[in-house]
């Protein structure tokens, strides 16, 4: 990213920190936080990439040192978490947001491009899934729930901030959350339905358990529906050190019949490009922190509406 450059890792994992300088020829790799507070003068800001029981007190402690702070979705663990950092980061007058980078997949790009024209008329449904089919239980942190692990709040906090970002708010939900795997310790196979202010309504699946995946993203319209059947294929570039490549298109159904429609090309990047412009003061931050607040809401009150078997109005 021009005008962007990583210069500290913070990681005690001996294989990690020679990955980090050998990925990153140069970097400078500290042990632990601690002494990454010490070296504020080093840096300008600070992105937050943890487990995510460790977002407040890291990113309160980068916006206390005035620095600027990216937070690895979902903002924190709950609403009341999320709602101390941006009281503080207001209170401290610092740049605060969360990287809620799948409003940069081809498909949400594509759906928005759709909607801004009017081209499904008025929308009354969305579907959308991250769904993966790991039947192991591994060890790591996101199977962990002291750690804030679960799929709810990994895979969950991109659906639903989609969901709002297409849709806007939502006003009711309704939700299933489930532990399907043996020796599962947190939940890996969900549903949530949302209604949304407008009255259209969102279903969204999140699952580590799911051998058949559906399509990834449905919009259903007065005038057309629109389908997109793959995932993003950015992630996997990234991972393999490639430029993404084309996304294959979706299919429009009108009452002239079925179409294909061209994919946008996804652009991740387009979040620091837009965190950079905001720390120099030339535009707004491209995720407000307070969207972070919004989705945890929202996965809340799933939890809520879950346990009761109730749906759970929003504030």
């Amino acid at each position: 990213m021009p005008g962007l450059s990583l210069s500290h890792v913070v990681t005690a994992d001996p294989s990690r920190q020679e990955q980090a300088r050998r990925d990153v020829p140069g970097v400078n790799v500290v042990t632990d936080a601690d002494e990454l507070w010490r070296r504020a003068g080093e840096y300008d800001v600070v992105v937050v990439a943890t487990p995510n029981d460790s977002h407040l007190p890291l990113a309160t402690a980068a916006l206390e040192l005035g620095k600027p702070t990216v937070v690895d979705k979902p903002l924190a663990r709950t609403t009341a978490e999320a709602a101390l950092l941006v009281s503080r980061a207001a209170e401290l007058a610092v740049p605060l947001t969360v990287f809620h980078n799948r409003r940069w997949d081809s498909d949400t790009l594509t759906a928005a491009a759709l909607l801004a024209v009017g081209s499904l008329g008025r929308v009354h449904r969305l579907e959308s899934r991250f769904t993966r089919f790991r039947p192991e239980v591994a060890t790591r942190w996101r199977e962990r729930a002291d750690a804030g692990g679960g799929v709810l709040l990994d895979l969950g906090s991109h659906l639903v901030d989609q969901a709002l970002h297409l849709l806007g708010p939502a006003v009711e939900v309704y939700a299933e959350v489930d532990t399907r795997r043996p020796r599962g310790a947190v939940d890996d196979d969900c549903f949530l339905a949302l209604t949304h202010a407008s009255g259209a309504r969102s279903h969204l699946w999140c699952s580590m358990t799911a051998p058949a995946p559906g399509p990834r993203l449905v919009l259903q319209g007065s005038r057309a529906g629109w389908v997109k059947d793959d995932l993003d294929g950015q992630e996997d570039a990234l991972r393999a050190g490639v430029p993404a490549g084309s996304e294959p298109p979706g299919r429009l159904t009108d009452t002239g019949g079925t179409h294909e429609i061209v994919s946008l090309a996804g652009d991740w990047p387009a979040f620091y490009r837009g965190f950079l412009a905001a720390v120099r003061g030339a535009a707004e931050l491209p995720v407000p922190a307070g969207d972070g607040v919004r989705v945890l809401q929202v996965l809340d009150a799933a939890r809520l509406a879950a346990r009761s078997r109730q749906v759970v109005p929003l504030p």
